[in-house]
């Protein structure tokens, strides 16, 4: 079912390359001014923080016995992976933090997959994901998903559907435990006619569950779906686009940045989730899509410095990249997330200074594009 998004009401007409963030929008409990929530994806580049996973060769190779022991050994040391990195987020100011699709390593290989309820102390590790998503919500963290790109929802081939949907579901009922409200994919391929493609996606909605598919979010990938392509079927069906930047640098469809960004934001129906990387080679490298260890402060768009939003840092060097973008935005007197303190003295400022529970202050400050 299609959902109403979050109303970015303007004050006057919105020019193409022009868009008008909010003051202050209430998403669930949480009311915040603009602000960046910065988002560190999945690992650690020099923090002693691990996530385990197996290769299906090595697990096939053990006695049933064995192979349910160490698939309850892997899920718990991820479970327990997954505390330490919210934990990380919370002390360094990081709002955001994406899971990786293997925190239940093997779930739904087709030789191995398992349900947790039904391997040793399986309950125990539930609940240690439960408490994640309990210590998430009281530091106002937010938790994504990025399924593998062998999820493809489009696929001609009926299998590939099958296994994409299953690989979503698992995703979904992790999120479920944890709270996170993104699984975002791609457009898939374009199997020689993108149109028959993304009717083949739009049909295979349907096969989704509520969970899954109130979290699904597309993004524009760099050699496929631009945004225009992908605006047609988030309007459509109500699925907020995950704005890539860089991908749509790398894969120009007509329309710029800014006017990209205000499209996008008008798909969500809570806190936007972008992307944004830097090529390592530079813009004039011989392949502008390879991501960069940092990012370079002329990626970030200037119309994106007044976000309400999620930007989640697409960097190989990880929590490094994250320290040094979030530095130059402090610098440049950006509003940046700190941590659960300041959300709250930010939403009691808002009620002090009149608004009721339901409200959304929108502000008449153009971008900085502007």
């Amino acid at each position: 079912m299609r959902t109403n998004p979050v109303s970015y009401s303007v004050s006057r007409p919105v020019k193409p390359d022009t868009f008008f963030p909010p003051v202050a929008v209430h998403i669930g409990s949480l009311y915040r001014a603009h602000m960046i929530r910065l988002g560190l994806c999945c690992i650690f580049r020099e923090q002693p923080i691990r996530f385990r996973q197996a290769t299906a060769t090595a697990v096939l190779r053990l006695s049933p016995a064995a192979r349910r022991a160490r698939l309850v050994a892997l899920c718990a040391a991820n479970a327990e992976a997954l505390r330490a990195s919210l934990e990380y987020c919370a002390k360094h100011g990081v709002g955001a933090f994406r899971i990786n699709s293997q925190i239940l390593p093997l779930k739904t290989h087709p030789e191995i997959r398992y349900d947790l309820e039904d391997l040793p102390d399986g309950d125990g590790i539930i609940r240690a994901f439960r408490q994640c998503g309990a210590f998430a919500r009281k530091h106002k963290i937010r938790m994504s998903f990025h399924p593998d790109q062998f999820v493809l929802l489009n696929s001609p081939r009926p299998e590939v559907v099958a296994s994409s949907v299953a690989e979503l579901e698992y995703q979904a009922e992790v999120a479920e435990w944890v709270g996170a409200d993104v699984i975002n994919i791609h457009g898939g391929g374009a199997y020689g006619d993108k149109k028959s493609a993304l009717a083949r996606l739009r049909d295979n909605l349907g096969l989704l569950s509520k969970r899954a598919r109130k979290r699904l979010t597309l993004e524009n990938d760099d050699r496929i779906y631009s945004p225009a392509d992908l605006f047609p079927v988030c309007r459509a069906e109500g699925i907020p686009l995950c704005y890539d930047v860089h991908h749509h640098r790398c894969l120009p469809d007509g329309m710029t940045v800014e006017k990209a960004t205000h499209e996008a934001l008008k798909t969500w129906d809570r806190e936007p989730l972008f992307h944004l990387s830097s090529p390592i080679e530079g813009w004039n490298g011989r392949d502008p899509s390879r991501h960069h260890d940092f990012i370079n402060p002329r990626d970030f768009p200037r119309c994106w410095l007044t976000l309400d939003a999620t930007i989640e840092v697409e960097a190989k060097a990880k929590e490094l990249a994250v320290e040094r973008l979030r530095a130059y935005l402090v610098k440049r007197k950006v509003q940046v997330w700190e941590d659960e303190k300041q959300v709250s003295g930010v939403r009691n400022e808002i009620r002090d200074a009149g608004c009721g529970e339901n409200c959304h202050l929108v502000s008449r400050i153009t971008s900085p594009d502007t």
